[in-house]
């Protein structure tokens, strides 16, 4: 593993006095004790313990300072609430600490975004100050562990080490065989997290009633006013969606008491089986009578308790041989075979989008045009390339190939077809026609930017998260490190020079030894600097968190790569 050493100048000493001197090993390490604690109690349903370990996470330092982290390093993070302040420095992070504080606090009103979706409606979504971001992600450090515990099993919703990849592998595990479920409870609730009961959070969720009370009651600026919230918990919320989630958990312990629990016979006739993520869940049965009389009827009886309803549009029982889209996929038997494939809706949105791209850029430069699309593109093979989705691939390379070349032929209209060919595309390893563009860098050198093709992708089989799993429960932890080892090494398969450091490192921060993941980011840290002479080999390069890369600069830490053997 990689080695640190600090200079005697900038070694850490006590407590520490501003923002780059936090030991963050040790943070990470108090916070994730406690938490484990919590679960362990949550487990032994001892809630006075939980109220007490909660109550001393929240007011830890090690735990404001961890959630201050979270929010100013997050996506959101230049996004000002209502009061227009952003902690972006040292100096603001540091003076932050003190404002994480019970006594006193009062949330701000949020402020409201519209957000278009696809069918002509808005999303709202609510932006919190930073102040209330911070404090939200502080209970949420303490409520977390409880809701993971109590979570439905196959749930995988805005839940850690959970995905969209893990539900729909879930659907092919209820429904691939022959005797499986023939059909579906496509089940959508109307406007989840605008219309829940506040009163159902408050008395039902085990975390500080004043706090939760605040956030709930915070009301929205929109339009130049003020508007009071009676009702629903923020989209945009950091705490929001464990709320949501936390609402909904029930559901699979209250078919199970109806139609029978895992390997029961009585679930053997019934073929009740749930999948969720998020507020979007199917409900799999062996009638259509079954799914309609019995199942629905229950399941609008436990939502409407929490002031939530199903969505008479969206909601509706399917057979499994007509398919379903579920998450952006199609899922159908073909003569009793079960296939997954990217939906039309879904591969015409993203077409959509690349057409808009390159309409936007009929003037741009191709290798710019090329540095646009190849995020988008990558964004959407990635997602789909777990399921049966080479034909799919094959036609979107197609339809942009189309577009390209009107947007080549607009460009020349005076020029052949053969002129235009040869000079937007080449040959390339064994495709013929690469978009691709030959380009000189800053030092003299050629380089090819050249467009992610779908077909390039290989698909490969998604290694599902295991429905007991529980990040918060030591007995867990060998199986997630190795989980989140494999599936981040999958989505770096095609950035090799991180990838080599994130296997050199065993996927651990050069600095504070904590996992990096795709949620905390990285940066490529120069061990001996470029302005002194430091190159970009895989030699003079260490990932670090973005922190700990500002501390490491801030602090004057020398981190050193001692030579390691045995590792591929």
């Amino acid at each position: 593993m990689t080695s640190v050493s600090l200079t005697a100048e900038s070694a850490f000493s006590g407590r520490p006095e501003h923002w780059h001197q936090i030991d963050w090993k040790h943070v990470n390490q108090t916070v994730r004790g406690i938490q484990i604690r919590i679960a362990k109690a949550t487990k032994e349903e001892d809630w006075r313990k939980v109220k007490a370990l909660q109550r001393f996470l929240t007011r830890s330092f090690c735990g404001r300072v961890l959630a201050i982290r979270r929010v100013t390093e997050n996506q959101g993070r230049r996004t000002p609430g209502v009061d227009g302040v952003l902690w972006s420095t040292p100096e603001a992070k540091w003076a932050a600490i003190g404002q994480l504080k019970r006594r006193g606090y009062r949330a701000l009103p949020l402020r409201r975004v519209r957000i278009p979706k696809a069918n002509g409606k808005e999303r709202l979504l609510g932006i919190p100050t930073m102040q209330d971001r911070a404090m939200q992600a502080l209970y949420l450090l303490a409520l977390q562990p409880v809701s993971e515990t109590r979570a439905d099993r196959d749930s995988y919703g805005f839940r850690p080490d959970r995905s969209t990849a893990d539900a729909i592998m879930q659907c092919y595990m209820l429904l691939r065989k022959k005797g499986s479920a023939q059909w579906v409870l496509e089940a959508d609730i109307k406007g989840c997290f605008d219309h829940i009961d506040h009163q159902w959070l408050i008395d039902n969720v085990p975390m500080d009633k004043l706090m939760l009370r605040k956030w709930l009651k915070a009301g929205v600026v929109d339009m130049g006013r003020v508007w009071k919230t009676e009702e629903g918990t923020p989209q945009g919320g950091i705490i929001s969606p464990t709320l949501a989630n936390m609402a909904l958990d029930g559901i699979e312990a209250l078919l199970a008491q109806h139609f029978g629990a895992k390997g029961s016979k009585k679930l053997r006739q019934y073929k009740v089986g749930l999948v969720r993520y998020a507020d979007d869940f199917v409900i799999t049965g062996s009638s259509k009578e079954l799914l309609e009389n019995e199942v629905k009827p229950l399941i609008e009886k436990f939502l409407a308790v929490r002031g939530l309803k199903l969505s008479v549009e969206k909601t509706q029982v399917t057979h499994i041989n007509h398919g379903f889209d579920f998450l952006g996929w199609t899922v159908r038997k073909y003569q009793s075979k079960l296939l997954i494939k990217p939906s039309r809706k879904n591969t015409k949105a993203f077409l959509t989008k690349c057409r808009d791209v390159i309409n936007a850029n009929k003037s741009a430069k191709q290798e710019n045009l090329i540095h646009r699309l190849n995020p988008i593109i990558r964004g959407w093979v990635n997602y789909h390339k777990h399921q049966v989705a080479s034909d799919a691939f094959a036609r979107v390379d197609a339809q942009l190939w189309h577009a390209l070349w009107r947007w080549a032929r607009r460009r020349h209209s005076k020029k052949g077809k053969r002129w235009i060919a040869s000079r937007y595309w080449q040959h390339i390893d064994n495709r013929l026609w690469t978009f691709a563009d030959t380009t000189i860098d800053d030092l003299g050198a050629e380089k090819t930017v050249k467009l992610v093709y779908a077909t390039d992708t290989k698909i490969k089989r998604h290694t599902k998260v295991k429905s007991e799993a529980n990040p918060f429960d030591p007995e867990w932890e060998l199986y997630f490190e190795e989980l989140r080892g494999k599936r981040m090494r999958d989505s770096l398969q095609y950035r090799r020079r991180v990838n080599s450091l994130y296997v050199q490192q065993f996927g651990k921060c050069a600095l504070c030894e904590q996992a990096i993941t795709h949620e905390t980011g990285w940066h490529e840290h120069h061990l001996i600097h470029r302005v002194n002479g430091g190159d970009d080999s895989l030699a003079n390069l260490v990932l670090l968190h973005p922190a700990c890369h500002m501390q490491v600069h801030h602090q004057h830490i020398s981190v050193t790569k001692p030579a390691l053997s045995g590792v591929s």
